[in-house]
């Protein structure tokens, strides 16, 4: 059993309790990672992701601040001489529009005294601040500009995280897991930044709460919606427009916020009787309430809908989408422990169809869950913050599934469905053991079930095509087991008031797999189960950072290093496919996977000219016995060099710019490096994987916003934009084609965009 001991020493005044939530003044909802302080002590808090603290104080007198950047800190003097709930509402800064902008979303000199590292956290107000593609602020694109995340290519929303792959990143939109976070293949994410509050990405030191995934884990939270009054805020640009609309239930009791955007690209199309059959867009929706039910019970029920189409005629149509819903309850159990329980939907879902001649071919694929999480927050004493809970989830995964109908004879076809049962327990505790020294540490217990209906299938050897035996399992039946412990562990040394060391340790484990023949997470990948075959990833990683503010706060700086061992790694063998493959287990090699860097980054938080330098120099390789003659090559997404510069500057009242430059060295690629002439015909040959480098990557994107005459009830403004503002013909991708006159095969880079200028005109009232 672990044990958290008050480490008082010295000290056996009882204790009191002060608790609550500190919110937001001008809309009454909660404040996600605020400081509260009793001052001339060492106790204080962080509030939790519903805006709830606790802290344990002596008898007495105290002075209590709330500090949250971008809002005014607040003070005052408590007696407190029992236990106390209050709830505290901190008011935005009425500098940061006027007079300077701030791009952090957290306590000013949290990086440094907090007990956590690697962990990035962004509020919606700094995504907004930056250049984006098409107008549209996107805080994918925004995470990308960060050290240690590595974007999926030009346009694209996924993104790697120290070495790991795109489907190895955890992806939360109120718990609720989002499995593709794109639209249009990839050039916007499915985040609506008008619906989102907040987010966390941690990829490092992941704390126990979380599983899943290997790299990294982004927990995003929406809006909870105005309790004070009814606003509407939204936005008209040249490819989408957006709107969201929220209020008060009940003044101070409970409210709503829901939030739409579409693309409106179709809308043109019908113009022409060429084109009016055809249709090209995505749509998002958010909604979300919640009520106070009495001064211990809360309830939020919240959910998102968005989908891709894409339709040529009667010919061709593509659609994906996602949807997830959540209801969660909180209950505070006396003053200390805080509980939360969550029901959680996730689908993911992919489809097309054909028509060819008389016969339409309709395929589809796709992943469900359906989840219940139980956390709670104890708050044992003012030096330890314990966490624990346990949530289990049931999985349905759809590798493929073919529906024919017309005239001929052919049968419709489908991939057998798996089911999976994931589960898990966690504990965790925050703990100060003095001034200077803190801990984070946690241990995760994961269990998984591989159940049927399924089949088991028997190979002679690797090379063959065809099963030799089968093994069926009914409908429930157990046919795998996975489980294994999670050790997580954190430090922070404070070496002075302005700097501080840190470290640490953590293992984790997935059980869901992505399968793609491509570089990129793309809607047409498909996601598979740990099976008797299929081994769940492990990854260990360690890491130590040092972290230096200077200027009262004003200039923060680190410098972390890493590295990463990954077990149970999946490539698909020479000539595979996972397209409506049957015996996709024998498709797959196995392999292990190595990642290690630095990371620096210097950020100037505030002050009419801010934003950040972010560099990252790294390494990553993989080794498989069946691919590349068994020896390690690069990862397709390594680069040594990743860079981007972001800066913000107000020029007056009214007019803020922006730009960002971004520079890393090439993607690994494999290329043919011969070929062979077989009866005439030319024939690439391949001599290692990933041995050739893309050209390096640069672009600069730049943009001005023009906001309204402030002390307005209808407030506006216009953002102009261009993005690759110098035309820098970035490659994609590769095509090869056989010159007819040589006979030699020649490559042409293919590129995407260059100069993409966007105006869009927001509003608020």
């Amino acid at each position: 059993m672990l044990a958290f001991p008050n480490l008082d020493f010295g000290q056996n005044t009882p204790k009191l309790t002060l608790s609550g939530y500190v919110k937001d003044g001008s809309t009454s909802e909660a404040m996600i990672g605020a400081a509260v302080t009793a001052v001339g002590t060492n106790s204080g808090a962080i509030t939790n992701e519903y805006g709830y603290f606790s802290i344990s104080l002596p008898k007495g007198s105290y002075l209590i601040q709330i500090s949250y950047l971008g809002y005014d800190v607040f003070s005052e003097t408590l007696e407190l001489s029992d236990n106390v709930k209050r709830n505290f509402e901190i008011i935005p800064s009425g500098k940061v529009t006027t007079e300077e902008i701030q791009v952090s979303a957290e306590k000013e000199d949290q990086n440094v005294t907090g007990s956590q590292m690697s962990v990035n956290k962004m509020d919606i107000q700094t995504v907004k601040q930056l250049p984006a593609f098409f107008g549209e602020a996107d805080i994918i694109k925004a995470v990308q500009l960060l050290p240690g995340i590595k974007s999926a290519g030009d346009g694209l929303s996924g993104f790697y995280v120290r070495g790991g792959g795109a489907d190895q990143n955890l992806i939360l939109l109120d718990e609720a897991t989002v499995y593709n976070a794109s639209h249009l293949l990839g050039f916007f994410s499915v985040f609506n930044g008008d619906a989102i509050k907040d987010l966390n990405l941690y990829k490092g030191a992941i704390p126990a709460q979380y599983g899943g995934r290997l790299s990294s884990v982004m927990d995003i939270r929406m809006n909870e919606g105005n309790m004070k009054k009814f606003s509407a805020q939204g936005g008209i640009g040249i490819l989408s427009s957006r709107l969201t609309l929220q209020g008060p239930i009940k003044k101070e009791k409970g409210s709503f916020i829901v939030s739409g955007r579409r693309t409106y690209a179709d809308v043109f199309l019908k113009l022409s009787p060429e084109l009016k059959d055809n249709s090209l867009y995505f749509y998002d929706f958010n909604a979300k309430a919640n009520y106070e039910l009495g001064p211990k019970d809360r309830i939020f029920i919240s959910g998102y809908f968005g989908q891709d189409k894409f339709k040529f005629g009667d010919i061709f149509s593509q659609y994906w989408g996602n949807r997830t819903f959540t209801t969660r309850w909180n209950h505070l159990f006396g003053n200390k422990l805080f509980s939360n329980l969550s029901f959680i939907f996730s689908d993911f879902y992919f489809g097309f169809s054909v028509k060819a001649n008389e016969e339409n071919f309709k395929y589809s694929s796709g992943i469900r869950n359906y989840g219940i999480r139980w956390s709670l927050d104890y708050f044992l004493n003012d030096k330890n913050h314990v966490k624990f809970g346990l949530e289990s989830t049931a999985q349905t995964f759809q590798s493929g599934k073919v529906e024919i109908t017309g005239q001929s004879n052919l049968n419709d076809f489908s991939i057998p469905k798996n089911h999976g049962l994931e589960n898990g327990v966690y504990i965790q505790n925050e703990q100060t053991i003095t001034k200077r020294l803190s801990f984070n540490y946690g241990l995760r217990y994961n269990l998984f079930f591989l159940l049927g209906p399924g089949n088991v299938y028997t190979w002679n050897n690797a090379e063959t095509k065809f099963p030799t035996d089968t093994t069926s399992y009914t409908s429930g039946e157990l046919m795998k087991t996975y489980h294994g412990l999670e050790p997580r562990f954190s430090f922070a040394y404070r070496m002075n008031e302005s700097s501080a060391v840190k470290g640490s340790y953590s293992r984790t484990r997935q059980n869901v797999h992505q399968v793609s023949s491509g570089s990129a997470s793309l809607p047409t990948d498909i996601w598979i189960p740990s099976t008797t075959v299929v081994k769940p990833q492990i990854a260990d990683q360690v890491a130590i950072g040092y972290f230096k503010n200077f200027k009262d706060n004003m200039f923060e700086t680190s410098v972390e290093l890493y590295y990463k061992k990954m077990y149970n790694q999946i490539e698909f063998k020479n000539g595979s496919d996972a397209f409506l493959n049957p015996y996709l287990d024998n498709s797959l090699a196995f392999g292990e996977a190595w990642s290690y860097g630095s990371e620096f980054f210097i950020k100037k938080s505030k002050g009419k000219t801010n934003g950040w330098i972010s560099y990252t120099l790294s390494k990553t390789e993989r080794k498989f016995d069946l691919i590349n003659d068994g020896e390690p090559y690069p990862a397709r997404y390594d680069r040594r060099h990743d860079l981007s510069v972001v800066v913000n500057r107000v020029l007056s009242k009214r007019w803020v710019a922006s730009a960002i430059f971004v520079y890393r060295t090439g993607d690994a690629v494999t290329l043919p490096s011969g070929k062979y002439i077989i009866e005439g015909q030319v024939v690439p040959y391949y001599e290692s994987r990933n041995s050739y480098r893309m050209p390096d990557y640069h672009r600069l994107d730049l943009s001005a916003t023009l906001n309204g005459k402030p002390g307005k009830k209808f407030e506006s403004s216009w953002n102009f934009s261009v993005y690759n503002a110098y035309g820098r013909k970035n490659p994609f991708s590769y095509s090869f084609t056989t010159n007819p006159e040589t006979g030699e095969i020649e490559a042409k880079k293919i590129y995407l965009f260059t100069i993409i200028p966007s105006i869009t005109w927001n509003f608020k009232f």
